[in-house]
């Protein structure tokens, strides 16, 4: 059973009754993996004054709890291990005393995967028929691993939902489970194929905090500090703030209940008289229990963890923000990997993303800044400014009919490669082309890129099968001239960093996209490792 709280209640002793209290935040309990190279701190609450000694591995670390009763005890940096240990904590009060054990607790790689339902999607809910029957290979796929994953090296800390609007939270909840039959079937896909690649490289245990939470825009997973950042970020959060206020003030449980009841019978009737009804009417929900507001899940799910040291955070979100303020969304993502490294008190915390997979039907004609898609897309491209970031690109294995694409397989492999490169030293290529840089020459523009590997090719990804050179020209290319009026390009790969572009009608080129598109269907520049090139837009050009 987890060992959450114990409380250790005493006889009376001068004169009081005493109970000597041990609280811990849930994340320290069974089956727990520390992370190895790094200080580890372990920390708790007691009673003021109380001292407290955690043992594991051989070291014993003693420290005094706080006048508040908080305390705190740092592990020295640690090999891995895959020997199961017990992690041991002693408080003493004078002649009182307590002691707690956390069992079969590892040594290994420890990271964090964030988001909203893309991460989120566990494989109980992968393993279901896919929509289009051609993806149905990766739903099969997906079974077999499901049946068949017995790593109990491999480790999840699922944490539970817990809402907090202005109060960071201590405690927190959730539970550490292996990647064994039937308990993997709760695994966050895209983490689980993460982790399953690092544990395949490095051959240590390796486990995910995985705190993420479906239909959530980025605001709530941002601490408090984040939103001071900016000028524009303070005045969201104190509008959002000031409105949530003006809710829990008015709200009227009785009155919600009666209208909620009032107007699911009007579509109920409706639906019976064969009229179009609309969304069937959803529970009112008290605005303190709501997940949208700026800070909340931050306080609720990701503060318990805070300093819980780790390697870095792996994210998949921005779904949600498509129709939130998409042009924010890049700065967004900066405040948020900002403050979450200054709450763990990491300026070098590693931070890897997913760039958001294809979704709805293709378009044949290009677009422009009205495909909120893209500008999210964007945004998360724009946000690798920051040093010690990565982002996986996934529009090549997307679904036009699903919001939640099968292909977690792809997603967590492409994040594992820049774990595996940029902070595991493997001389592995992490990354697709991204765009570096644009001139313009007669009408022609010259675009270079960043991260092309052994050169670019032509691709084609079909499924789960790597992506192969094919002879076909590029698509998906756009232009435009003076007039704004975005048309398709020609393109050629001319060196092996290197595209050229061009419309024999545009003879000035004001700007270039690529796979500027919810569904960027046929978007084919690769590099020959197989990896897609991230969406991107140049910006303004200037002709020579």
């Amino acid at each position: 059973m987890m060992k959450y709280f114990l409380t250790l209640c005493l006889v009376f002793v001068s004169g009081r009754a005493a109970a000597l209290e041990l609280e811990l935040p849930t994340v320290f309990s069974d089956h727990m993996v520390l992370q190895r190279g790094l200080e580890v701190p372990v920390w708790g609450s007691t009673e003021a004054g109380a001292s407290v000694v955690v043992s594991f591995g051989g070291q014993q670390v003693t420290t005094q709890a706080q006048a508040d009763g908080t305390w705190r005890a740092n592990l020295g940096a640690m090999d891995a291990s895959e020997e199961s240990r017990a992690l041991t904590l002693k408080v003493t009060l004078g002649d009182e005393s307590l002691q707690h054990t956390i069992e079969d607790v590892l040594v290994g790689e420890v990271w964090l995967n964030g988001g909203q339902s893309n991460m989120y999607r566990p494989f109980r809910m992968l393993i279901g028929d896919a929509r289009q029957k051609s993806h149905q290979v990766i739903v099969e796929y997906l079974r077999n691993e499901a049946a068949t994953a017995n790593d109990p090296l491999l480790r999840q800390f699922r944490t539970g939902q817990v809402y907090s609007v202005t109060e960071p939270q201590f405690k927190g909840r959730g539970a550490w489970t292996k990647a064994v039959p039937g308990d993997v079937n709760e695994f966050s896909g895209t983490a689980y194929f993460f982790a399953r690649e690092l544990r395949r490289e490095l051959g240590v245990p390796v486990a995910f905090l995985s705190c993420n939470l479906g239909g959530t825009t980025i605001e709530p997973w941002l601490p408090q500090s984040a939103f001071q950042s900016t000028s524009e970020l303070k005045a969201y959060y104190q509008s959002t703030l000031a409105k949530h206020d003006q809710e829990v003030a008015s709200w009227d449980d009785d009155q919600e209940r009666a209208d909620f009841e009032a107007e699911l019978k009007r579509w109920e009737a409706a639906t019976a008289a064969g009229e179009k009804a609309g969304r069937k009417p959803r529970k009112p929900v008290h605005p303190l229990n709501r997940k949208s507001m700026a800070g909340t899940l931050y306080n609720g799910m990701v503060h318990p963890l805070a300093t819980y040291a780790m390697r870095g955070v792996i994210w998949y979100q921005g779904e949600s923000n498509t129709g939130h303020f998409p042009e924010a969304y890049g700065d967004r993502m900066v405040a948020l990997v900002e403050g979450w490294r200054e709450a763990w008190g990491q300026d070098t915390l590693h931070f890897f993303w997913c760039q958001l997979a294809s979704y709805r039907e293709a378009k044949d004609h290009p677009l422009g800044d009205e495909d909120t898609h893209a500008l999210v897309q964007n945004g998360q491209r724009e946000a690798l400014r920051l040093a010690d970031t990565g982002m996986a690109v996934l529009h090549d294995v997307g679904d036009a009919t699903d919001v939640h694409p099968k292909n977690k397989i792809d997603a967590g492999k492409r994040l594992s490669r820049w774990a595996l490169g940029k902070v595991y030293g493997q001389d592995v290529v992490v990354s697709g082309p991204l765009f570096r840089t644009a001139r313009v020459e007669d009408g022609r523009v010259t675009l270079v890129f960043d991260h092309v590997g052994s050169g670019l090719m032509v691709g084609h990804k079909h499924l789960l099968d790597p992506a192969v050179q094919v002879d076909a020209p590029l698509k998906r290319f756009q232009i435009c001239g003076s007039d704004g009026r975005w048309q398709w390009a020609q393109a050629e790969i001319a060196a092996d960093d290197t595209v050229v572009v061009w419309h024999p009608a545009i003879k000035r080129p004001a700007e270039v996209r690529y796979a500027w598109a919810a569904n960027p269907e046929g978007a084919n520049l690769y590099n020959k490792q197989g990896l897609p090139a991230s969406m991107f837009k140049t910006g303004p050009l200037r002709s020579k």
